[in-house]
């Protein structure tokens, strides 16, 4: 299986990294953007901690959609959801099933993830590497 899979690594890895890119996204579109109109989010200034939370996530997505500087924009994004979930979760209680934290943890590994692995064959990077 490991021989079969092996060819598929680097385009699996940039589906993962565009998929995310687009999920993170739609967050700082709706924080900064107001769009999608999503009721929590209505009344983010810019110049607040949500406001600079959407920031990051409107140029960081961008960024790991296109696959470039994918390695210090998902390192950024890591700490980010780190944050999130220790200033906005955590205090809610200890398990992440009850402080609604789930989602923050796993983005915070996953972007940690492209940290280390990059942006995979179908990237920005990827081609600026090439040439």
């Amino acid at each position: 299986m490991e021989k079969f899979t092996a060819p598929f690594r680097p385009v699996v890895l940039s589906l993962l990294r565009i998929v995310s890119g687009l999920l993170i996204l739609q967050y700082g579109l709706a924080k900064i953007l107001k769009w999608p109109a999503v009721p929590m989010f209505k009344d983010v200034q810019l110049f607040s901690l949500y406001g600079l939370a959407g920031t990051i996530e409107l140029v960081g997505g961008i960024l790991l959609v296109l696959g470039l500087f994918t390695r210090p924009v998902a390192f950024i994004l890591s700490g980010q959801m780190a944050f999130a979930y220790f200033m906005g979760h955590a205090p809610r209680g200890f398990f992440p099933i009850l402080n609604g934290g789930n989602l923050a943890i796993e983005w915070c590994f996953l972007f940690l993830y492209f940290a280390v692995a990059g942006g995979g064959s179908l990237s920005l990077d990827a081609i600026k590497r090439r040439s």
